[in-house]
């Protein structure tokens, strides 16, 4: 971490490191899936918004030097592709790329990281952390 406590390095996050290996779960995962959707398909757009999360909160982490307003709107736009990718994962048991079991596990780890990444957010904008969800 940071000297300063309001400033956090990205990869010293758990919120990233648990976005990040989800992602490339998700990844080696979506390498199996069919060639119709590797290009601009199911696979395509899962890998990006996976990737997307972990981009946003290194790259908001990186302008917090300028604005902490800066990193708490990453981290919006990081939550937003969180759920994104959390829709993917409906669509890729749905259409039986996957089984249920691990899309539910997907699902359900997106949650816990979009309700940190929510208190992280919240606590970079200096309010009171609430329990989200």
């Amino acid at each position: 971490m940071a000297s300063d406590p309001r400033k956090w390095l990205a990869e010293d996050l758990e919120v990233f490191r648990l976005a990040y290996e989800l992602s490339l779960v998700i990844h080696r995962a979506s390498l199996t899936w069919p060639k119709i959707e590797q290009y601009g398909g199911l696979a395509d757009q899962a890998r990006r918004a996976s990737k997307s999360v972990c981009g946003l909160i290194v790259e908001g982490a990186g302008r917090q030097s300028a604005s902490s307003s800066e990193f708490a709107r990453y981290l919006t736009m990081a939550i937003g592709s969180g759920e994104e990718a959390r829709l993917w994962c409906r669509y890729a048991q749905d259409l039986g790329y996957v089984d249920e079991e691990t899309a539910k596990a997907w699902r359900e780890r997106y949650g816990q990281i979009l309700r940190m990444l929510m208190k992280l957010r919240a606590s970079v904008r200096g309010n009171p952390i609430t329990d989200y969800r």
